[in-house]
Parts: structure tokens; C-alpha cells; sequence
């Protein structure tokens, strides 16, 4: 097995996974053709666009071969590559709660089913996904219009390795390269048939069943080689009730009557909550069905000592967590083709067609259906009066909501719709796309010129059906004077508890919500590169080249959700399109070569100039040293500066609403900041909650908060500084060494005019504990003190900034009588992540370093590592598979403590066989590590896109080559 090449020469292999040889890409031969020339050949590594030896690759980038895809055991390319140290999660099927909290504050809707790659915690949209070097089509789940990409669109079979650039480079690439760039590189050609089939479910749970099935055939002839294939995945859910941990709303509850609370309002009996002064009701009382269904108008007695109702209490709140997601269900089914002609001696034309479909789903509990002022739902149904003629209102008087000239008698009333299903959400997604690439080369000037032409189509198309909503207006309808109850209406009974609502009441209010969504990409570039004249160091390269880019992507909610008569999460519909001319320069200058404490000294640089429909326009540098004063050393100093242009849903998303998982800290409960801060208190009161202290949150930590699109956005702009060293000593090799290398490099990154929405959490902090203006500005109270709204639309809130080190040791051995052995590891070190936003005296800046967020959930561990061990012997091999995250904590303190993962994989290859089997057997968390909890996350007690579920995952598989 040959020596890795990438890792000698700072393109560091991710051996943590694999010690595997890989190759970097190359446009006009196949990933074959480059292995075959070896490490002299000239060809294109991500990271440049000048033809270069993979040893001289001026940017740190990590490789993954589809050998080491297959041996972490997981079937989707997204949860590889969110294991990587320098990785920060992302969507995955591990996200439940992205529908039925509504739209995250990113803009780019809420992605359900999608899965995604975040380098540096700058977010998914900040790394750039390219397939082939080329732009890809993004994501879409009807739900919004995001601008990232959706990795489980692109079928596993196809791929031949993944490279991550752990650096941005906005002048090679343009926009969203801030963090870095992920480039898949597809397989163009192959011989013979391969198949494969895995198969895998949670050990001692006997869920989470998936099955993954991959076939590919390609054949070679005179000047053509054809490669196809189809890739099946059926991964199954896991419930949140098979699981200890997310059984209740919090970690370690058992109870809703537990002091911590968090079991919602919306509850199977019902709450209704009365106004202060209504003479016939218990003033300012809560009370719900004392035993249910009443099917019929059940008996009030005011002083609650009998009849149908009681006073409500904490056992009385509806456990909402076991009837959600800890791994959504995701089937995904694809089909490809590469083709590559030679149409003559110099000139070759590769075409590339991909389709893929995701039948996926998340769901959560059944609908609760908020009544009245203080339900926060923005819509028909806070002004929803129940008519003293309903059927069903035992009361005596109409529960008027306050809004037709009458005072208010009710507030608020909360009934958990089990009569309706659960609220599920199926999403269809649709992904074609299609490239060719038309690469020759030419001679001028007795030096060898190369050249590419590209164009790519993509088309994304995404359909929602969601179960279990009620439409507002027939709600009202249903609850107001019979006599207005005529044709089709049926009077609805919400206060006879579970059970009391009936088929026909629910033909008449419930519809099943539909939603669509589509993103468009048209994608052609031209590219131009060769060597233009020799200095001591070698020749000086040059390339440079234009992208012409069409993006156009439309979201269009159920048109009775457009309407604002939905009883779930409120969405208005959005499109928008942009196109943008871009042209590069590159350029590669060898100083010196082949000299004492000069071995090699190089100069490179790029530049780009982006100009955008939408107004923006961007000219961004980079450029980068490279120093080795002896052969077993390179040391390499870059910067870089970075763009990126405010995304469709950035720019157009409409105003809608998401429930953030939030404390209010004006609420008045044991341990409180109002009980414990007199300071509090009084930001409290001048924010709009009662003196009295009578405000209690009623909804289980959920605040809505009004989140959207701003057509005002400027561009993001960033800087960053790269250091590192790269030790591959030769006389460590030979003898019983076959490999060893050390790499390690420090990244300083600084984001300017950071789009984003302040979190919601430190806007209520700032208000209550500083009375911040601007924050308490944010804040709409209703009489009672309760939330209705908190302001978190997209703006440029100012800079984020992050610094850390980058650790990559590789070693192995030669060929023993024991076997060969291997060792790598990786780690990120986090220095430093800053958050810097306005406030009303200037700006005030958040460190997150060491700490969990909870909305979004993400986890800034100081450290976090990856080893790998293996071993092989003839037709045995293994590998364990070690991941380390270091301890974070919690707003509130509380300390999710350390983890670490185990993973192990056993091959055996027969030889008897012809080596065209493989058979593989493999367990993931084989210590069966529970993920820490965690109170503030959104995810269901702990942190989904840093740590894996509760249970050991097993799996076999078995693999054909022909």
C-alpha cells in the first residue's frame, strides 16, 4: 500500500478513518488515471486550481476514499463528516424538532430530512459543498429556501472520495467559502461490478433498523468508459420513548408535578384560564375536566368543590416528549451515470446525471390548540370568543376574548387535540442535476496550457404533507353562536376533555397542510491554466477563469396557512432569484528550490471579483507562503479574505414564527431570576409583567419568536490567518516504519457583518438583567405578562470570531509477521468563539467557547478528538475507532461532561474466494455511551448534532467486486 501522499505534503489524509491512499482531484484524467502517474504527475487539488504535485498543495485539506467511507459504518455521508474534529455538526436525521417548532432564524427554513456539514461552528451556509469542483444545486424540504446543500441528495455509491479544504478561499470558489469547502469527487469510470449490502439496527433496543444497498457497473472501451449505478437507504425511526432520557421534557424527570416543570398547558382535559373579575368564575382561576370525555354539556360549579371541573394543577400538564423522534425515518433511493469520451488526442468531454428521492418524515405530539389573548398565536385564534350558546360551554356566559368592545373573561385556554393524530410531517424531495465538462490542452509556446469549459443544471423540488393542523376560521366558527354554525359546521366541544370531539367535528375543523418548495441552479464556468515562465524555484503557473450563475428558489406554504388559519406554526409564501458574474486569477510563483534552508520557498495568491443582480459586489484576495528549510518540513503561512452574499431565503424568506425552547426570566417560580433579583424584578415590571407577580409562563418553555427575511442585508466579509507545520521525516521510514507524519496548523477567522438573528435567549437576559432598550424592545407582552412575540429577524448583527488548532498524526507500520498496524489521530483545539452583536449602549460580545447553546443547539467543546488504530494480516482486518468531545456547560451552569465513543469494525476478505468478497461486522458506541444531558437544548435532553443516541448500533455488510 503506498504512502499517503497527501498527508507528506500538508493535504493531510484523514487516516483517522482510513490509511488509505488518496489522490486529489483532476479534470481532465479520472481519480485511476491519477493514481497511475504517481506522485510527479500535474494535476488539480482541491484547494488550488493550478495543476501541481499533490506534494506541493499550498492548503490543508483532510481526504476520505470510499474505503474509508465504508469503514465508519454509517450509511450517510453527512454523519461522517460531522465526526470530524473541525466539524460542527449540522442538520441530521438525529433532528426531530425542526417542523413543529417552526422556522429557524437562519432564513433558510427549517431543512426537515436534511442533513448538512459545519466547519468551525460558522454554520452550514459558511462551507462551501462542491461536487467535482462544481457548485451543486441546494437543498430544499418544503419549508423554506435554504442555501446549503443537502448531502443526502448525492447517492453514496457515486462517490470516489471526499476532500475538506479546512481553510476558506473565497477567491477560488466565490461565495460561502468562509469556513471552508467540502469538494466530493464522483467516480468517472470503474471496472466491473461492485455491489454491496449493510444492514444494522440498535442492539438491545431492536430499532433504528436500516438497510443500505448500493450496485455499480462500469466498462471501459477505446476512448470511452461509462460508470452507473443505484443506491437504496431505508433508515427507520427511533421514538423518544424507547429512550430513558427522553421520556419527559427535562433530563431525570419523572413527573409532571416534578419543580422543574416543562410538560405543556395544552393538556387532554383542557385549561382554561379565567380573567381577574368575572363575577361567575373563580377570579383569575385555572381549572380543567375533572374526569373525561364529557360528551355532552358537563356541570360547573363555581366553587370547584363539585361538578365536571377542578382547579388545575402541575399533574393536570400533558407530557408531550415520548410522542416525538430521537432518529427520524429517511428513505432514499438514487440512480447515476458518468460517462467520459476522448473526442480527441487533447480534448475529452465528461458528462455527469444524478437523481435521487428522500421520502422522509419528523413528528411530534398531538396539536395543541391555544385559545385566546395570551395564546401567543398571533392569529384568528387569540380572538376567538366562545359563545355562551355553544352547545357545549358549561359556564353560563360567553368566554369573550376582549376583542369586540367587551371585556375580556378567559385568557387563555389549552386543549391537546388527541382526537386529531399526531402532528406528522412527510416530506418527498425531488434532486436531478446534470454537468458536462468539456477539458483539452494545448502547446504555446513550448508549454503546456489547459483548459475546461463547464455547465451545470440542477433542479430540487420538495413537497410537504403535515397531519393533525385545524383551520382557525372554522374553529371560531365551530365555538361561536349556533345559530352561526349552519351548512357544513358542526359545534366543536373543547371542554369535555380527551375522547369529547367527535368524527364529524373533526371533518369539519382539521385539513390535511400541504406546502412545496423548489431551488434552480445554472452553473457555468471556464477555466484557463498553465506554466508561464521558469525562476530557480520552478515554473511560475497561472490560471484564471469565469462563472456565469443563475439561483432561483420559491417556498409556497398551504394556501389556508398563507391565510393565517393554521393552528400550528404560521408561514407566508417566498421566492426570489439572483444571477452573478464572477471572474479569478491565480497565481503560483516558485521562488527557490533544492537549497540549504530553501528546499522550497513558493508565493501564491488569488483574486476574485463577484458582481450579484441583487446590488452586491466583492473583490476578495488570498495569499499564502510556503517554506521548506529542509526536506522533512513544510511550514505554510496564509490569509485569506472571504465572502458571502445574503442567500435567497436570507433576502426573501417571509416573517414567520419559531418556538424557541426558552425560559422567560420573568416568570414567577421557585428559583426564578424574579424571586432571586430585585433588579430583575423592576426590568420585569417596565417590560410589561405584572407588580403583583402573578405571571406564571403557561406554555412549557416555549416562546414564540418571530423570525424572517431581510431584503436590507449586506454581504458577509471575513479575514482569515492560517500557520502551520507539516513534519514527514524520510528517516523515519523503512525498516519498521512505513509511515509517520505530524501536521498541525492554527486558524484565526474573523466574520464581519455576521447575517443572523440575536438569540432570543440573550435578547429576554439583556432586557430583564440590564434593561437593555433595544432587547426589551424586542419583547411584545400581553396584559398578563405573557410573551406574544419576540423580534429575531435576519440583520447584520456585527462579527464572529474564532481561532484554534488543527492536529493531525498519522503513523504505520511496514508489512510484520504480526500484520500491519496503524495509528492516526486528530483533534481540534477551540481557542476562542465570539459572538459580537448590538445593544442600545453600542455592542456587547458573547465567548461561547466551552459552552452548549440550546437554540440552535450546538456544543463548543474546547477539544475534541478522533483516533484510529488498525490492523491487518492477510485476509483479517480491524479497526477501532475512538472520538473524544471535552465538557461543556449550560447557561444555567449545569455541566454536560465529557464523552467518549468507541467504535469497531472486523473485515474478513476470503481468498479462496478471488478476494471478491468481503465480509464486515461492526459496532458503533460499542460502550454504549449515553449522551450527556442537557436541559436548555431543543433536541429531545440532549445535543443531536454533537453526540450520538442512547444504544450500541451493530451492522453487517457484505461487499462484491467483479
Amino acid at each position: 500500500m503506498r504512502r499517503s501522499l497527501l498527508l507528506a505534503a500538508s493535504a493531510s489524509t484523514l487516516a483517522i478513518f482510513s490509511p488509505s491512499i488518496v489522490y486529489a482531484q483532476d479534470a481532465g484524467t479520472g481519480a485511476d488515471d491519477a493514481a497511475e502517474q504517481g506522485s510527479g504527475s500535474q494535476i488539480i487539488v482541491t484547494g488550488s486550481r493550478i495543476r501541481r504535485d499533490p506534494l506541493d498543495n499550498p492548503s490543508p485539506v483532510i481526504s476520505l476514499d470510499e474505503s474509508a467511507l465504508q469503514q465508519t459504518g454509517l450509511s450517510a455521508v453527512a454523519d461522517v463528516l460531522q465526526r470530524l474534529p473541525s466539524a460542527a455538526g449540522g442538520l441530521n436525521t438525529k433532528v426531530n424538532n425542526s417542523g413543529n417548532i417552526g422556522n429557524p432564524q437562519d432564513g433558510g427554513g427549517v431543512g426537515a430530512g436534511t442533513a448538512e456539514i459545519d466547519l468551525r461552528y460558522l454554520l452550514a451556509k459558511r462551507t462551501l459543498v462542491l461536487v467535482d469542483g462544481l457548485r451543486y444545486v441546494p437543498a430544499t424540504a418544503a419549508s423554506g429556501i435554504p442555501s446549503t446543500i443537502d448531502l443526502n441528495s448525492i447517492p453514496q455509491g457515486m462517490i470516489q472520495r471526499i476532500e475538506v479544504l479546512q481553510s476558506g478561499q473565497s477567491p477560488l470558489y466565490g461565495s460561502d467559502a468562509i469556513a471552508g469547502v467540502v469538494n466530493i469527487i464522483t467516480k468517472d469510470r470503474q471496472d466491473g461490478l461492485s455491489a454491496s449490502a449493510k444492514y444494522g439496527e440498535y442492539l438491545s433496543e431492536g430499532d433504528g433498523e436500516t438497510l443500505d444497498l448500493s450496485l455499480s457497473y462500469g466498462t471501459r472501451g477505446p476512448g470511452i468508459s461509462v460508470a452507473f449505478g443505484v443506491d437504496y437507504v431505508d433508515q427507520k425511526e427511533v421514538r423518544t420513548a424507547n429512550r430513558a432520557l427522553t421520556q419527559f421534557p427535562n433530563p431525570g424527570q419523572t413527573s409532571c408535578t416534578d419543580p422543574i416543570g416543562g410538560c405543556s398547558s395544552g393538556t387532554l382535559g383542557g385549561r382554561i384560564v379565567f380573567n381577574p373579575g368575572n363575577p361567575s368564575l373563580p377570579a383569575g382561576g385555572s381549572v380543567t375536566v375533572r374526569n373525561y370525555p364529557l360528551m355532552t354539556r358537563g356541570a360547573y360549579d363555581p366553587t370547584l368543590v363539585g361538578g365536571d371541573f377542578k382547579a388545575f394543577t402541575s399533574a393536570d400538564r400533558f407530557n408531550f416528549a415520548p410522542f416525538n423522534l430521537l432518529v427520524t425515518p429517511s428513505e432514499r433511493y438514487g440512480a447515476w451515470m458518468s460517462a467520459k469520451m476522448e473526442l480527441s488526442d487533447d480534448i475529452n468531454l465528461r458528462t455527469r446525471v444524478v437523481y435521487n428521492r428522500r421520502n422522509s418524515k419528523n413528528q411530534a405530539a398531538f396539536l395543541p390548540l391555544f385559545l385566546g389573548p395570551d395564546a401567543g398565536n398571533g392569529n384568528l385564534l387569540d380572538t376567538v370568543s366562545i359563545d355562551v350558546t355553544n352547545p357545549y360551554n358549561p359556564f353560563g356566559i360567553t368566554l369573550n376574548s376582549g376583542t369586540n368592545g367587551q371585556p375580556a373573561t378567559y385568557s387563555f385556554i389549552g386543549r391537546r387535540l388527541v382526537e386529531n393524530g399526531q402532528r406528522t410531517y412527510h416530506q418527498t424531495v425531488d434532486t436531478f442535476t446534470a454537468a458536462a465538462t468539456l477539458d483539452g490542452q494545448f502547446e504555446m509556446g513550448g508549454r503546456n496550457f489547459y483548459w475546461d469549459v463547464n455547465a451545470v443544471i440542477g433542479l430540487n423540488d420538495a413537497h410537504q404533507l403535515f397531519t393533525g393542523n385545524v383551520n382557525a376560521a372554522k374553529v371560531a366558527q365551530a365555538l361561536g353562536p349556533l345559530a352561526d354554525c349552519t351548512g357544513p359546521c358542526v359545534p366543536l366541544n373543547i371542554f369535555g376533555g380527551a375522547g369529547s370531539i367527535t368524527q364529524d367535528m373533526l371533518d369539519f375543523i382539521a385539513f390535511d397542510e400541504r406546502a412545496k418548495s423548489d431551488q434552480r441552479l445554472q452553473d457555468y464556468t471556464a477555466n484557463l491554466s498553465g506554466e508561464l515562465f521558469d525562476l530557480p524555484g520552478g515554473a511560475v503557473g497561472i490560471a484564471v477563469g469565469y462563472e456565469h450563475r443563475y439561483q432561483k428558489g420559491s417556498f409556497t406554504p398551504d394556501p389556508i396557512i398563507q391565510a393565517g388559519l393554521g393552528a400550528d406554526i404560521p408561514a407566508q409564501a417566498a421566492s426570489g432569484s439572483y444571477k452573478s458574474d464572477e471572474f479569478y486569477g491565480e497565481l503560483r510563483v516558485p521562488l527557490l528550490s533544492d537549497m540549504p534552508f530553501f528546499q522550497q520557498l513558493e508565493l501564491d495568491g488569488a483574486i476574485r471579483r463577484a458582481e450579484y443582480s441583487t446590488g452586491f459586489s466583492n473583490t476578495s484576495v488570498t495569499g499564502t507562503v510556503l517554506w521548506k528549510p529542509v526536506t522533512d518540513l513544510l511550514l505554510r503561512g496564509s490569509y485569506a479574505e472571504g465572502f458571502r452574499a445574503p442567500a435567497l431565503g436570507e433576502l426573501y424568506g417571509a416573517q414567520s414564527r419559531a418556538d424557541a425552547p426558552i425560559d422567560d426570566p420573568c416568570t414567577n417560580v421557585a428559583g426564578s431570576p424574579w424571586q432571586t433579583s430585585a433588579t430583575v424584578r423592576t426590568n420585569c415590571i417596565a417590560n410589561g409583567v405584572p407588580a403583583s407577580g402573578s405571571y406564571q409562563e403557561p406554555n412549557g418553555g416555549q416562546l414564540p419568536t418571530l423570525t424572517g427575511g431581510n431584503s436590507a442585508l449586506d454581504p458577509e466579509t471575513s479575514e482569515t490567518w492560517l500557520f502551520g507545520a507539516v513534519y514527514s521525516p524520510d528517516w523515519a521510514r523503512g525498516g519498521f516504519v512505513s509511515d509517520l507524519s505530524l501536521e498541525v496548523n492554527y486558524y484565526d477567522i474573523t466574520v464581519d457583518g455576521a447575517i443572523a438573528a440575536i438569540n432570543p435567549q440573550v435578547t429576554l437576559s439583556r432586557c430583564a438583567q440590564l434593561g437593555d432598550p433595544l432587547a426589551c424592545s424586542n419583547i411584545t407582552r400581553t396584559s398578563s405578562g405573557i410573551i406574544s412575540s419576540i423580534q429575531g429577524l435576519l440583520q447584520n448583527i456585527g462579527r464572529i470570531k474564532t481561532t484554534g488548532i488543527d492536529a493531525t498524526f498519522n503513523f504505520r507500520t511496514t508489512e510484520t509477521d504480526a500484520g500491519t498496524f496503524g495509528l492516526s489521530l486528530n483533534a481540534n483545539f477551540l481557542d476562542k468563539y465570539e459572538e459580537t452583536f448590538p445593544t442600545d449602549a453600542g455592542t456587547a460580545t458573547i465567548d461561547y467557547r466551552g459552552t452548549t447553546r440550546g437554540f440552535p443547539d450546538q456544543s463548543y467543546a474546547k477539544f475534541k478528538g478522533t483516533g484510529v488504530l488498525t490492523w491487518s494480516l492477510g485476509a483479517f482486518d480491524a479497526a477501532f475507532t475512538g472520538r473524544y468531545i471535552d465538557s461543556v456547560v449550560e447557561s444555567d451552569g449545569n455541566k454536560l461532561n465529557s464523552r467518549f465513543y468507541g467504535d469497531i469494525q472486523l473485515s474478513f476478505t476470503p481468498g479462496f474466494m478471488d478476494d471478491a468478497f468481503r465480509f464486515s461486522v461492526g459496532v458503533l458506541n460499542v460502550f454504549d455511551t449515553d449522551p450527556p444531558a442537557c436541559f436548555s437544548c431543543t433536541g429531545p435532553n440532549y445535543d443531536p448534532t454533537t453526540y450520538d443516541i442512547p444504544g450500541q448500533f451493530g451492522y453487517v455488510r457484505l461487499t462484491y467486486r467483479m
